[in-house]
């Protein structure tokens, strides 16, 4: 488990972690990109304990990675969509994906894959240089200290 402080520790992965890093949140921003909005629902698809899907759902909205709305007055319902940080996670979960079907393979092959709206591609997550706009290999990145 992570520490909650980051004293004397400088790390946006870390910082990143603490809030996305866990099993049942990764699945349950995967679900709300494959269009799961509500509670029940989250609950039909994950199979998952109705107490820790309420604490996860309430954490990502503290972080505003989603949102609660309303749906019906009465009883009150919401929905919980994704907001703009929460979308901005669909690369990590699809290079996520890819790293799984690279190397954890199933005989069966993949049981999702990511397409681009429209012309039906396969959308995949690349690594490309700021300063060249040249698409970069694994073997070439080196992740160092800034300050």
């Amino acid at each position: 488990m992570l520490r909650h402080t980051y004293e004397g520790q400088d790390c946006n992965l870390a910082r990143a972690l603490e809030v996305v890093g866990e099993r049942w949140t990764l699945l349950i921003i995967r679900s709300a990109l494959l269009g799961t909005k509500r509670f029940d629902a989250f609950l039909e698809h994950l199979d998952i304990a109705r107490n820790v899907l309420t604490r996860r759902l309430t954490r990502l909205v503290e972080h505003g990675i989603m949102e609660r709305v309303p749906y019906q007055d009465r009883p009150a319902r919401y929905e919980y969509r994704l907001t703009p940080a929460g979308l901005d996670l669909t690369r990590a979960v699809i290079a996520l994906m890819q790293w799984g079907d690279r190397n954890l393979p199933l005989e069966t092959g993949p049981p999702r894959r990511a397409d681009h709206i429209g012309c039906e591609g396969t959308v995949h997550v690349e690594l490309r240089c700021a300063g060249c706009g040249r698409q970069v290999h694994d073997e070439e990145v080196e992740v160092r200290p800034v300050r």
